[in-house]
């Protein structure tokens, strides 16, 4: 009878079989192709878990809130957008089962209260979007799937307090974050592009273009230091998480970058922009004013939920 090679099982071939998975979903801008041996990081962090038999556990900073600017999105709730988000990261969750079966599951690190006041969003709201993230994972049974946020960390005290100590206990120096920016073109791609988000979700400004720019560059420093200390956070309380990264990251990096839907612009999240079904029954983002060019209002449990192409 002719030889059979048994499959390999071991900790690092088992972490990227799991690697291969999340391979079409990398959210990068570079251009050459990826194998999984060139994620060194995060097969090594796999390992951890799949040496002790354990489900693996991504931790992903991100669904903070929507944006302040009407022209962006449907409203201040989680739509259609979040939950082909949220059903994506359970299948594949469901599909690393197939392979491994202690499976995974996804923390989302709802961020809003970390930088809302630098983003112009009243807590108020940013507690309701992350209540109704929650809602609809019970809901729709994505029992793979958690939320973490700095209720989670620091209770009840008030936002203002929260951010504050989260700001002087992590975030690095306004003056290292500057060399940095200037030294590496990956954190000048991730400071102009919020730049960039800051000064289109800023829907309500009365004074020049000129002066919503400088004000957007200031916050920008500003939403990265607190973003910087909400990843050292999470790393604190999850040590030993593979992370994830909704912003573009490159081959090899610590994060993993990943795409939740199709959109024509890497930065695009379902938090700045509304859901289109296309007429071939796929999905894309983009802003709410070009969607509704494109397509119907379709709502959903009484809240407007989408857009359906004509």
């Amino acid at each position: 009878m002719p030889l059979t090679t048994a499959p390999d099982t071991s900790p690092t071939s088992i972490g990227a079989a799991i690697l291969k998975l999340l391979l079409p979903h990398h959210r990068t801008i570079d251009r050459a192709p990826a194998t999984a041996e060139t994620f060194p990081h995060q097969i090594h962090r796999m390992t951890h878990y799949v040496g002790r038999g354990a489900p693996i556990v991504f931790t992903l900073p991100g669904f903070p809130c929507k944006s302040p600017n009407p022209a962006k999105v449907l409203g201040h709730l989680p739509d259609q957008g979040e939950r082909l988000s949220l059903t994506f990261l359970n299948t594949l969750c469901a599909e690393i089962e197939r392979i491994y079966p202690p499976g995974a599951r996804v923390i989302i690190c709802s961020d809003g209260h970390v930088f809302g006041d630098l983003i112009h969003v009243s807590d108020e709201h940013i507690d309701a979007y992350a209540d109704e993230l929650r809602t609809l994972i019970a809901r729709w049974g994505l029992e793979r799937l958690s939320v973490f946020d700095l209720r989670d960390v620091l209770g009840d005290l008030p936002h203002d307090t929260k951010r504050a100590h989260v700001h002087q206990r992590y975030a690095p120096t306004l003056d290292a974050l500057r060399a940095e920016i200037r030294a590496d073109a990956q954190a000048l791609a991730l400071y102009r592009g919020i730049t960039r988000f800051l000064a289109e979700d800023t829907a309500d400004h009365a004074g020049t273009r000129s002066a919503l720019q400088r004000a957007c560059r200031q916050r920008a420093y500003g939403v990265i230091q607190r973003s910087r200390a909400w990843g050292d956070l999470i790393a604190e309380h999850h040590p030993h998480a593979v992370r994830l990264s909704i912003h573009p990251q490159p081959i090899g990096a610590p994060k993993f970058g990943i795409r939740l839907l199709d959109a024509p612009d890497v930065w695009t999240t379902p938090w700045h922009s509304a859901a289109l079904h296309r007429t071939d029954g796929t999905w894309t983002l983009m802003p709410r004013a070009r969607a509704a060019q494109l397509g119907r209002l379709v709502w959903q449990d009484g809240r407007a939920s989408h857009f359906a192409q004509s």
